[in-house]
This record gives C-alpha cells, sequence and structure tokens, in this order.
C-alpha cells in the first residue's frame, strides 16, 4: 500500500510540472568549474526577468514564486502551480543548468522566459493532471514562441543591444529577418540578439540531444505535423520556434490569447507574412 501511495505522490507532482527538456539524470554539481554561468550571473538574470513580470502576474491575482536551487545539479527547469488554489506560479531553476558549459546568460534567459511562458503562453496548451485548472500550462512550442516574441524582447529592450552585438557574428538569415521587419535600429539589434540568445540555447540542446547535425538558421525543420504536438520539440524545430518569435512584430506587451492562438501572435490569419509558429509543432493557423 504505502508503494502504492508513493507512487502516486510521485506521478501526481511530476505530472504537474512542466520542464524545460524531458526528465533525465544528468548532474552537474556547485563544485563544477567547467564553464557555465556563476551564482551571481544565475541569480542577476533571474531577478531581471522576475523584476518585469512580478508585478504583471499579481495583477492577475497571483504570485510568481521563483525558486533558486542553485547548488542542486539537476540539469532542467521547471514550471508549475499550487494544487490547491492555483495561485502561486512557481518557476525552479536549477544550478545544475546554469553551469552548463554551453549555457550563457542570454540562453539562462531563454530557459527562465519558456518556464515563465508555461504560465503566460497562451495557446496551445496542454493538461497538468491534478490541477485546479487542469489546462493552466502553455506546451512546449507555445513556452518557446513566447520566450522570443514577448519575454526576452521586454527583458532585452533597456540593455545596449548594438554593444552587447558588437563582438558576435549575426548569421545572414537572422541579419535579413530582421532587417525586413523591423525598420528602427533599436528593435532590429533587439531582434538579432533575441535570435541569437534563441540560437545559444538550441545549440546546448542539440549537444544533449546528441544531434548528429548542428543546429542552423539556415536549415529549418521540414517537418509538418496536422495535429499540434505538445511534447518537446527537436532542438532545430525550436530554433525556429526562436527565430520565429523574434521575427513577429507585435508588441511585446500585447499578450498571447488564453483560448485563440491567434490573439498577440503572428499567423496567417492575421495577415503576416512573418513570424508564425513553425509546422514542426504547430497546425496552420
Amino acid at each position: 500500500m504505502k508503494s502504492w501511495i508513493g507512487t502516486a505522490l510521485f506521478f501526481a507532482l511530476t505530472s504537474a510540472q512542466a520542464g524545460f527538456i524531458p526528465q533525465n539524470q544528468l548532474n552537474i554539481p556547485v563544485t563544477f568549474a567547467g564553464g557555465g554561468l556563476n551564482e551571481t550571473q544565475f541569480n542577476k538574470v533571474i531577478d531581471k526577468v522576475a523584476g518585469v513580470y512580478a508585478p504583471f502576474i499579481t495583477a492577475k491575482g497571483a504570485t510568481l514564486e521563483m525558486k533558486r536551487n542553485w547548488e542542486d545539479g539537476t540539469v532542467n527547469a521547471y514550471a508549475s502551480r499550487d494544487m490547491a488554489r492555483g495561485t502561486t506560479w512557481t518557476v525552479a531553476m536549477f544550478g545544475g543548468l546554469a553551469r552548463h558549459p554551453l549555457v550563457t546568460e542570454d540562453a539562462f534567459a531563454v530557459v527562465v522566459c519558456h518556464e515563465l511562458g508555461h504560465h503566460l503562453g497562451g495557446a496551445p496548451k496542454k493538461t497538468q493532471a491534478f490541477q485546479v485548472d487542469p489546462k493552466w500550462a502553455s506546451n512546449e512550442g507555445e513556452s518557446d514562441y513566447f520566450a522570443t516574441a514577448k519575454c526576452l524582447r521586454k527583458i532585452f529592450e533597456q540593455d545596449d543591444n548594438e554593444k552587447i552585438l558588437a563582438s558576435k557574428m549575426i548569421p545572414q538569415e537572422v541579419k535579413a529577418g530582421c532587417e525586413k521587419v523591423y525598420k528602427n535600429q533599436a528593435e532590429i539589434k533587439l531582434c538579432q540578439r533575441v535570435a541569437l540568445a534563441g540560437f545559444e540555447v538550441a545549440g546546448f540542446l542539440s549537444a544533449l540531444g546528441k544531434d548528429k547535425t548542428p543546429v542552423s538558421f539556415a536549415t529549418p525543420d521540414k517537418k509538418k505535423v496536422w495535429r499540434v504536438d505538445n511534447d518537446h520539440p527537436k532542438a532545430q524545430c525550436r530554433l525556429d520556434t526562436y527565430l520565429a518569435g523574434a521575427l513577429c512584430d507585435k508588441s511585446a506587451d500585447l499578450e498571447l490569447g488564453q483560448k485563440d492562438a491567434s490573439i498577440g501572435a503572428c499567423t496567417l490569419k492575421n495577415g503576416d507574412l512573418m513570424g508564425m509558429r513553425p509546422r514542426c509543432w504547430m497546425t496552420k493557423l
């Protein structure tokens, strides 16, 4: 009986979480000194995102709880809501993921924004068991889209993005796409930085997945789904989503629709030509 109860409790807790990558046994201890972020950088990125979005969530009648598990070696991140009332919206970040050698500050910001996106990204959504609202969580692709279409644009917009990009190579696909969508130089640089942040985290995802072919803006995923895929897309598909978010010119302050996936997003239905969610996980809109 105790074994059954323990199994049921484990299932309830894990199924109530939405993670950045599938559950895994990877662990990077706090003693690791091979790259990634230090604790100051870890907290700086989290503070930056929370500073923008905590008041926004408070206005919705909920509380944003940022769990900073720096000493935990878990290579993942999770979003969850309390099972009693659903008004505590949690984002749990782990030091193990932040310490990975391929994780930069901007890549880590994508992860924080992705987890926040499970709470704020809107439709399409997936079912989370044992919840007051089992449909509270945006699916994985939508959380990626929120990360670059909304969240990163808000937290990067006051930075000197031109200076930050000065030492980085900007792929032609990003340069051309951002210049086609945006006319203001500050917006172009913001778009480019957001896209490159997506590239950095997609490289991390590709390495974890041991992909044989590296991700590239020049080789979008050719897969086309006819039913929304709620699970974690492949690294290339996720990169395509990050780029789409960066190229969507809808205001970062315009919320994504909680039931209608066309609201606040770039879609064919809205007459947009760029910035649409990729067909590798999303159906045609």
